[in-house]
């Protein structure tokens, strides 16, 4: 009887020897590291400009999102999820004004601020850009991280390839808003080649409205939980 305990005993410490060994050649050797999904979509949000604010009250739970200003950033989680499906595409990405220093015109001149495909630049929730039109066509909306939706409106001599020119109203704005950044950009439509004044007006106009409702829902929430403690 003693000896079969003392067999049972010896094997039962070679079996845990051999399962240590094995770990810790597991760690040291074959270790990967596993990225949380909940993590990688906050990731990817952070990337968009989204802020979260997590409000608790007992066992019940909200989040809030705001976009990380006015029009750099996605207005709702919904959207910023929806930015995430389309193909992503690494450029260069500058900015530009209508003036002397970036188009050679001066405001007297009839063709100031009027861009390539004829509508004029604009810096709103659609802004106008330049783009080369071989890579992103007239009429391409792109989703630019720290600027905002941008339509492709013109062209530029020095605007080649994977580069970008991000129209700003003043060379100040370009100076405090952007300088030059190399990042990637979503292709959320591709362009037909053509853009007119009435395609980004209407293209403002609905995004105007989508806000607007958003804002609403959002006062509403607000007001539900006004009494949650941050």
């Amino acid at each position: 009887m003693k000896v079969c305990k003392a067999l049972f005993l010896r094997v039962a410490i070679i079996i845990l020897f051999i399962l240590a060994i094995d770990s810790t050649l597991n760690h040291v050797f074959g270790a990967t590291t596993e990225v949380d999904p909940f993590e990688e979509t906050m990731r990817q949000h952070r990337l968009l400009g989204l802020e979260y604010k997590t409000i608790h009250r007992g066992d019940q739970v909200a989040t809030l999102v705001a976009s990380a200003s006015r029009s750099n950033g996605p207005a709702t989680i919904e959207e910023g999820i929806e930015l995430l499906k389309y193909p992503k595409h690494e450029v260069l990405a500058t900015g530009y004004t209508a003036g002397y220093e970036s188009t050679g015109k001066y405001p007297k001149s009839p063709s100031y601020g009027i861009t390539y495909s004829g509508v004029k630049v604009k810096r709103d929730m659609f802004s106008t850009i330049a783009a080369d039109l071989a890579v992103f066509p007239l009429g391409t909306i792109l989703w630019i991280p720290g600027y905002g939706y941008g339509v492709v409106a013109d062209k530029g001599g020095a605007i080649k390839g994977n580069h970008l020119d991000l129209y700003y109203e003043t060379v100040q704005d370009v100076y405090d808003n952007w300088g030059k950044k190399t990042l990637e950009v979503y292709v959320v439509q591709k362009g037909s080649g053509a853009l007119s004044e009435e395609q980004l007006s209407k293209l403002n106009e609905t995004k105007i409205r989508q806000v607007f409702k958003h804002k609403m829902n959002e006062r509403a929430l607000n007001e539900h939980v006004s009494s949650f403690a941050f």
